[in-house]
């Protein structure tokens, strides 16, 4: 009851509803870390099946795509934000194909009846239609939405108000919000942000009434009260802090569009409300955390206004706050309390079983259902192909790898190739996946205790092993299963093409291909399957001995290979492969001749080395050496490479000192964009290595900071991670997700924004076209940090990868969760 009560009050947070007195409350977690309770303890932090429920009925406010006023809140005591939404998008559903004698059927599967396309037919046979979306309703008219005359402040109650007061000056930043592809072309759901400049403030407990003229708009009416009202200036992590955390912080910033910058102050005050009481638990003063002019890496600054930072780490009693600022509102509720971050930590590994091949999603694991795919069950066959991953685009070589596939495919038959995990909006399963195993069973290995209480509920819960260890043996095991009888390890599956528009993964008509083995993939997986082994001596001896000896193949076919290097040697991918793939069998087997392989070929030899550079990557190596107690090992390439990891974290941490919103990158030179930037603290994983090895502050509170940007103290206040907090992608490209017409599965982290003005994505087709015609002012003249447009076609921004944003935040968030126990 007490549940259902707290998810009522959040949606009346949203939709406008009236429920008296209802807050939120904590809800204790149990014993175990449990996906069937990570429902977390107050609005922020839903529960699956309560995610989807929560953006299905926040999407049928706009169902008949008339324009609605979403949100009316305070930027200051002179200035109002009104948030209007516009059109609404209904997706195509797909159903079976009933052909008319007028059809016409492209090539690409475009149907066209009476010469009218309405869709697609897709599938092996070509028995379904994927039909065209709907878009209904209609925009706002720009000359409306910034006309002086639109709007009228009334108050019943503060003179300045009487009988009405239109603005002195109107601003506007719009963006597309969703997309339907119809039969007129691509429309664009739209969210219009108006900053209304007053004359006159608003006077603290007065009531007033904004009208809308010239448009069907309701008129909306509010109580002025900083304490308690809502404000999208305040900026703050959706899930919250723990109390011995060393970093609670939240931000305070306001881009106004057309405007520019928003002008706040330092020392400006700014408290903690206890939502259950609304006493007043803390005060603090406003401080500059970074100015619009100040860079913040080598390139730019992304916010183009001030950032304030609201600080109250010395705070820690347990509660539900909000953060609030004098004459500016509130952030939403978040909780100060013990178990905290396995929220995001379990969210985000449960995104790898949502992204599961080869198996069906369904109840009781999951309320997002979708069809087994790619199973040989069912009727898939995967062919085996000549070309290697490690020669394409997709591994580290140069061929256009769907050509080099096609052209090298032979009739053989791959037995047993299935599972892994579907990346982004294809289908392909690829080596690099096995970095997020490797992470996986990192925290194994550093938390057994922790990691054991962690119920991920999968199909695998009821075995005898921990879940997080599960998961990692499914990204192992595609490969393990494609492994060829000499040892050699293909670098993947992969289909002709990219999928076919309207095809879901279960009806993939296009060829499947398996890679053929190379020397970079079999090293890469004689170091996962190695590292997975030792993990499994502590708890299944029996499975660890298959996994050895796979490893062990691998190894032995991979050293055989490559003895006949190519032409100026192998890349350096290859040699940083083989150096920790040897490292992790020497740990395991204790032969001596895995070591002399390693020190051999690290680069650790040299006392100021860097853990990567343009001729080697030898982080995790760096890592894993440097954890080593043995007596054997040498000790001087051990502390040379416990310095490099420790040299790179510390400039991790810097960068995320100079960020105004405190999040990093792997080094300040690179632009952000792909993943390089917020969404994710993929940055951190250095910090985590450290912080283990030197238990430093300093580490601990530069990952907590990388994680406030991508948890929602962001300027569009979003969690980048789906299924997470109170606004998260709805968009991101899953295409199962989009061609079944649900809401995303949870879990899954975006790349989020791209910096369109540096000249590596200036060039970005969707920023050129669909962003410049639909959004105001120019998209170049936005700041970075709110360019983020939840549209599934774009392509930069919601798509993803196992290893690139899901892997990293369920590490570092995980790392996080063990220190809590």
């Amino acid at each position: 009851m007490k549940r259902a009560i707290a998810l009522l009050a959040m949606l009346a947070q949203f939709s406008g509803l009236s429920l008296g007195n209802v807050k939120p409350f904590p809800q204790m977690l149990g014993d175990r870390w449990s996906a069937r309770s990570v429902d977390s303890p107050l609005l922020a932090q839903l529960t699956e099946g309560e995610t989807l429920l929560f953006a299905a009925l926040k999407s049928r406010q706009r169902a008949n795509g008339l324009p609605t006023v979403t949100q009316v809140y305070p930027v200051s005591a002179d200035m109002l934000a009104v948030e209007i939404e516009t059109g609404s998008v209904t997706y195509g559903q797909q159903r079976r194909y009933r052909p008319r004698s007028s059809d016409q059927i492209e090539d690409n599967g475009v149907l066209k009846r009476d010469g009218q396309t309405i869709g697609r037919v897709v599938g092996r046979d070509r028995t379904i239609l994927y039909p065209l979306d709907q878009y209904q309703g209609r925009d706002v008219p720009q000359s409306w939405l910034d006309n002086l005359r639109s709007y009228r402040l009334t108050s019943p109650t503060d003179s300045d108000f009487q009988p009405g007061q239109r603005p002195e000056e109107v601003f506007r930043k719009s963006k597309p919000i969703d997309m339907a592809d119809t039969a007129n072309g691509q429309k664009f759901a739209m969210r219009h942000t108006v900053y209304l400049q007053l004359s006159d403030p608003l006077q603290t407990g007065e009531t007033y009434g904004l009208v809308f003229e010239g448009q069907s708009l309701d008129a909306k009416t509010f109580v002025y009260n900083p304490q308690q009202q809502h404000s999208e200036a305040v900026h703050i992590s959706h899930i919250g802090f723990h109390p011995d955390d060393p970093i609670k912080v939240g931000f305070l910033s306001t881009w106004i569009g057309s405007g520019g910058g928003f002008d706040y102050s330092e020392g400006m005050t700014f408290w903690l409300v206890d939502t259950q009481t609304d006493d007043i638990v803390y005060e603090g003063q406003t401080r500059l955390s970074a100015a619009q002019d100040q860079w913040e890496d080598a390139y730019r600054n992304y916010n183009e206004t001030d950032v304030y930072a609201l600080d109250f780490r010395d705070f820690r009693e347990v509660g539900v706050y909000r953060l609030c600022v004098e004459t500016v509102g509130c952030s939403h509720s978040f909780p100060i309390q013990e178990s905290v971050w396995q929220t995001p930590f379990v969210t985000s590994i449960r995104g790898l079983y949502h992204q599961r091949s080869g198996i069906e999603l369904k109840s009781p694991y999951t309320q997002y259902h979708r069809p087994r795919a790619f199973h040989p069950d069912d009727g898939v066959v995967v062919y085996q192909s000549d070309a290697k991953l490690m020669d394409t685009r997709m591994g580290i070589g140069s061929e256009n790898a769907f050509e080099a596939l096609t052209a090298g495919v032979s009739e053989t038959p791959v037995p047993d190739a299935w599972g892994g995990y579907f990346d982004a909006g294809d289908w392909d399963r690829r080596i690099q996946h096995l970095g997020v195993a490797e992470s996986l069973l990192d925290l194994v290995e550093l938390f057994p205790d922790a990691m054991a209480a962690v119920d991920l509920n999968i199909p695998e819960s009821n075995n005898a092993l921990p879940d997080v260890l599960d998961e990692a043996l499914w990204g192992i095991d595609v490969f393990r299963r494609l492994q060829h009888p000499d040892g050699g390890v293909p670098g993947g599956i992969e289909s002709a093409e990219h999928p076919r528009h309207g095809e879901a993964s279960w009806q993939e008509s296009l060829q499947v291909m398996a890679y053929a083995p190379d020397v970079w993939s079999s090293y890469w997986y004689a170091n996962a399957a190695a590292q997975a082994a030792s993990v499994l001596k502590q708890v299944a001896p029996a499975r660890a001995e298959d996994y050895e000896q796979s490893a062990l193949m691998a190894f032995a076919y991979a050293e055989q290979e490559s003895l006949d290097s190519p032409e100026g040697g192998w890349p350096h991918q290859v040699r940083d492969r083989r150096n920790l793939a040897a490292l992790e069998l020497w740990r395991l087997t204790g032969l001596d001749r895995f070591h002399q392989v390693f020190l051999n070929t690290t680069v650790f030899t040299d006392s100021d080395q860097s853990v990567s550079g343009r001729e080697h990557n030898q982080g995790r190596a760096a890592f894993r050496y440097a954890q080593f107690a043995s007596a054997e090992v040498d000790s001087q390439v051990q502390a040379n490479a416990r310095q490099a990891l420790l040299k790179k974290a510390d400039e991790v941490a810097a960068i995320t000192e100079k960020t105004a919103f405190q999040w990093g990158k792997h080094h300040p030179n690179a632009p952000v964009g792909w993943g390089i930037g917020w969404s994710s603290p993929y940055e951190a994983s250095v910090l985590v290595q450290a912080h283990h090895l030197e238990q430093s502050d300093r580490y601990l509170e530069a990952i907590i900071r990388s994680s406030q940007a991508p948890l929602g103290a962001n300027p569009d206040n979003l969690v980048y991670t789906t299924g997470l907090g109170l606004r998260s992608p709805q968009n991101p490209l899953v295409i199962d997700q989009r061609i079944m017409g649900v809401d995303p599965p949870p879990g899954i982290t975006v790349y989020g924004p791209i910096d369109i003005t540096h000249e590596i994505y200036d060039d970005y087709w969707f920023a050129r076209y669909q962003m410049k015609d639909n959004m105001f002012p120019e998209p170049t003249d936005w700041p970075i940090t709110e360019l983020y447009v939840d549209v599934y076609i774009n392509v930069a921004m919601t798509e993803f990868t196992i290893h690139q944003t899901i892997g990293p935040s369920a590490y570092v968030w995980g790392y996080l969760a063990a220190q809590e126990r």
